[in-house]
């Protein structure tokens, strides 16, 4: 990611979703890692349709109520990846950079609810 990437939440959640998807993909197929997958690809790409969607709010408290659900989405992917891990522990190092940056996301959009700017 550019640093000039790192600042724009559009690209950034989008990023994370398709990184997201791009670990779904190399995971096995059997009968925990299928629900696994369902999971953490829901809850990993809604963070950029959510934050999308906040872009667009049309007034302070859907704008808040959208980011509120982005933080959820992401703290919801940081559980599947560590579920992930627990069933493929070769896809720690993998898991731990997605966790990583899902940390700050959170950090990010928690930022963004305390902002005395955004209080309605």
């Amino acid at each position: 990611m550019t640093n000039d990437n790192k600042y724009d939440l559009e690209e950034r959640t989008a990023v994370f979703g398709e990184s997201v998807i791009a670990l779904a993909r190399t995971l096995a197929k059997d009968v925990i890692n299928n629900e696994l997958v369902k999971q953490i690809v829901r809850s990993g790409t809604s963070v950029g349709a959510n934050y999308m969607e906040a872009d667009g709010a049309e007034s302070k408290k859907d704008f808040r109520h959208k980011i509120a659900i982005c933080r959820k989405e992401v703290k919801e992917t940081k559980h599947w990846l560590r579920m992930i891990v627990k069933a493929n522990p070769g896809k720690k190092d993998d898991c731990k950079l997605l966790w990583k940056e899902a940390q700050e996301l959170t950090f990010i959009f928690s930022a963004i609810l305390s902002s005395k700017g955004n209080k309605t």
